[in-house]
C-alpha cells in the first residue's frame, strides 16, 4: 500500500460513553502519529458505561464498539482501526471483518512490553478486570513472560475523582512490579493515559502507554 501519497484516516473508538476521555485519547494518539499525513478521527460508542470497570461492562461494550465502527464504515472510507479500551471488546471480530488494520491498545501495549522475551507486567486501577487482562495476554500468546496484574489500592471511580491520588497509587503498583521482576509495566487503562504519561516521566521503570503503542502499530501496518 502507498502510504505517502494520500492524508490517511484513523478512527478511534471509545468504548465506554465518556467524549471527554475519547477526545483526550484521539488527542494523544495523533500527537503519538510518528508521520504527517495521519488523520486520528474521534468515535464515541451510542451506549454502555462511561467507564469499563468489570467484565460484563466490558463484554457488552464490544457490541457497541462493533455498531459504531458499522455506522462509520458506511459514511466513508477509513484506513485503520483503533480500539481504546485494554480489554480490546470487538477487536477480533472487527479485524476479521474489516480489510483494514484493527489495532487494540490492549493487543499494542502487550506486544511492545514483551518484545524480545521482556519480563513485563501491567499496573492498573481496574480491580474487578484483573482476571480478564491476564486472559488478554495470554490471548496474545505472551503470557511465559508475564509477570502480573498490579492493582492500586484504592477503587477505580474513586482514582478517577482524584488526579494525585491516581499516579500515586498507580507508581506504587509499578514498583511492586518491577520488583516482581518486570522490565516494563503497561498502565493497563484508556482513561489512564494521562497518569501513563507523567509516570514515564517521573519513574526510571519502563512505562508503556497503550496508545501510543496502538498508534505505532497502526503506522507500521499501513506501512506494510
Amino acid at each position: 500500500m502507498d502510504t505517502d501519497s494520500r492524508t490517511l484516516t484513523v478512527v478511534l473508538v471509545n468504548p465506554n460513553t465518556n467524549s471527554a476521555t475519547t477526545e483526550m485519547m484521539t488527542q494523544l494518539a495523533q500527537h503519538s502519529a510518528g508521520r504527517s499525513g495521519i488523520t486520528v478521527e474521534a468515535a464515541t460508542v451510542d451506549y454502555g458505561p462511561s467507564m469499563i470497570i468489570e467484565p460484563d461492562a466490558l463484554a457488552q461494550s464490544a457490541d457497541a464498539v462493533i455498531q459504531c465502527i458499522a455506522q462509520r464504515v458506511d459514511a466513508g472510507p477509513l484506513d485503520a482501526v483503533i480500539v481504546s479500551a485494554i480489554g480490546d471488546p470487538g477487536r477480533d471480530e472487527l479485524e476479521a471483518s474489516l480489510d483494514i488494520p484493527v489495532v487494540g491498545i490492549g493487543q499494542a501495549a502487550i506486544l511492545e512490553a514483551s518484545a524480545g522475551g521482556r519480563p513485563f507486567a501491567m499496573a492498573t486501577t481496574t480491580h474487578e478486570l484483573a482476571d480478564s487482562l491476564r486472559g488478554l495476554v495470554h490471548h496474545y500468546g505472551c503470557g511465559e513472560n508475564f509477570t502480573g496484574v498490579f492493582l492500586t489500592r484504592s477503587a477505580p471511580l474513586e482514582l478517577a475523582s482524584n488526579p494525585d491520588a491516581q499516579e500515586i497509587e498507580l507508581r506504587e503498583a509499578v514498583e511492586a512490579a518491577v520488583a516482581a521482576g518486570a522490565q516494563a509495566v503497561i498502565i493497563a487503562g484508556g482513561p489512564l493515559s494521562e497518569t501513563a504519561r507523567r509516570l514515564r516521566q517521573t519513574t526510571s521503570a519502563v512505562i508503556v502507554e497503550p496508545i501510543p503503542a496502538a498508534m505505532a502499530r497502526v503506522e507500521e501496518l499501513l506501512n506494510r
